[in-house]
């Protein structure tokens, strides 16, 4: 048995011996989460019982190995600024190809960001979404990381092993206070948090500012309908902003607002630093994928970052007409995904939250074959199955315990480019593992050790 599931093991027989603590957090779990803000819209983010752990070497090995693939995407994103030819793979808006050219200041395409990937105890490791503009979560996670310290069954738990809560926001406020001095800025910042006005994220988005505000650095929410720009400060509620931390998506941004909105405006004259720049929609396509795994474009990468690519990428194409390569075998790609629908997902080019996503495994033949010719007129990705890691989770379901089985999606956030730092954890007994979708829960990502004497 691997150490980590010893560990499960150990948690799960606390709560079938004493109901009464289950009970206990339970309650408690469900009282305060509303009360603080860990809430998807109005829905309660967790509803299980138990934290994911990882172990410490578990937390290593995933770090050193989302490097070398950040260090892959970093080669992808400098060859696709250089070549218009390979950026056309990413089919990119004349509006996000105009403002991808805007200088921020600062080096680095993806201060934040969030690698989606599933990891299973016999140490396979898939990387399967990448969230390069606007990742969520971590406000809910550190948030729910000290809400179940305080459960019952958890104190019951750190008698005998040592948990540790990872961190969240403080790597992320880091991030905006140096990119903001790389930038040139001087003036101590007031933040502006922005997205649309009733977006279900709105509760962690007060989490954050209330960090924020905490460690001394003002800090406003604001949609970006709601500002004004004199040519030289940008404004929000009449204050002076110094810092953009983006929460909407620069696609949606842009189709709605256009280049003339205050905010692009002060974004395009250095008048402001915004957190993420437009710039890292080149790696938030999900056709980035098939710029890392097709044969075409092999030559951007290194002999060991080829190895990660291999172990950690799913293989993934653009769906089209052409000949392609599958385990080192010549294939016609529509004739091969038109027959083994069973080992491939369908995703949109620029979607999120699992809209438009086709799991073949999960449909018919004849929808399958319906959604490859939608394929052929938007862009759209097809990737190849893995395997996607399951784990028992305790949940109070109408009074009574049960452990069952849920699908776990890992997602290690990247701060400045190349610094992972803690992890989303998101579960589902469905297919499709997003919140957004509504088939999910979030939960705590803890390390977790047996206590030495």
């Amino acid at each position: 048995m691997h150490p980590i599931e010893t560990i499960i093991q150990a948690y799960h027989d606390i709560c079938e011996r004493e109901p009464r603590l289950v009970e206990e957090s339970a309650a408690i779990l469900q009282a305060e989460q509303p009360k603080r803000r860990l809430l998807f819209g109005d829905r309660p983010l967790c509803n299980v019982l138990r934290p994911h752990f990882l172990t410490h070497e578990q937390y290593t090995y995933i770090r050193r190995r989302i490097g070398l693939v950040a260090d892959a995407l970093r080669n992808a994103f400098e060859a696709l600024m250089s070549n218009p030819t390979l950026r056309a793979e990413l089919f990119l808006s004349p509006l996000e190809e105009e403002v991808i050219h805007y200088d921020f200041g600062y080096a680095t395409p993806v201060p934040t960001s969030r690698m989606d990937t599933f990891l299973s105890h016999d140490g396979t490791f898939h990387f399967v979404e990448y969230n390069a503009e606007t990742p969520a979560g971590s406000g809910y996670e550190a948030e729910l990381s000290r809400l179940f310290l305080e459960l019952p069954i958890m104190q019951r738990f750190m008698e005998t092993y040592t948990v540790e809560i990872l961190p969240y926001r403080r790597p992320l406020l880091d991030t905006l206070l140096t990119l903001y001095e790389q930038a040139g800025f001087t003036e101590s910042p007031t933040i502006a948090v922005v997205d649309w006005e009733g977006v279900a994220t709105r509760p962690e988005h007060e989490i954050l500012r209330e960090y924020f505000e905490r460690h001394g650095y003002p800090t406003v929410w604001v949609d970006p309908r709601h500002f004004e720009y004199d040519g030289t400060t940008l404004r929000a509620e009449g204050r002076p902003v110094h810092i953009v931390y983006k929460r909407v998506l620069t696609s949606e941004l842009l189709n709605r607002l256009g280049l003339e909105t205050p905010l692009v405006r002060a974004v395009r004259d250095r008048n402001v630093l915004i957190v993420n720049p437009f710039r890292c929609k080149l790696l938030h396509k999900k056709a980035i994928f098939a710029i890392l795994t097709d044969e075409r474009f092999a030559h951007l990468y290194t002999p060991e970052q080829h190895a990660a690519i291999r172990a950690h990428v799913p293989w993934t194409r653009i769906v089209r007409e052409r000949t392609t390569y599958l385990d080192g075998k010549p294939i016609d790609l529509l004739d091969y995904i038109t027959h083994h629908r069973d080992q491939f997902v369908l995703k949109p080019n620029d979607e999120y939250g699992g809209s438009g996503v086709v799991i073949g495994w999960d449909v018919s033949q004849a929808e399958w074959e319906n959604a490859l010719q939608r394929a052929l007129n938007e862009p759209t990705i097809v990737q190849r199955r893995v395997k996607v890691a399951q784990e028992p989770f305790p949940a109070l379901i109408e009074g009574q315990l049960h452990i069952a089985n849920r699908l776990v999606d890992l997602d290690p956030y990247i701060y400045n480019g190349y610094d992972v730092q803690a992890c989303l954890t998101r579960l589902s007994a469905t297919s499709l593992l997003n919140v957004t979708a509504g088939t999910g829960s979030v939960v705590p990502t803890m390390l977790v050790a047996p206590q030495t004497a």
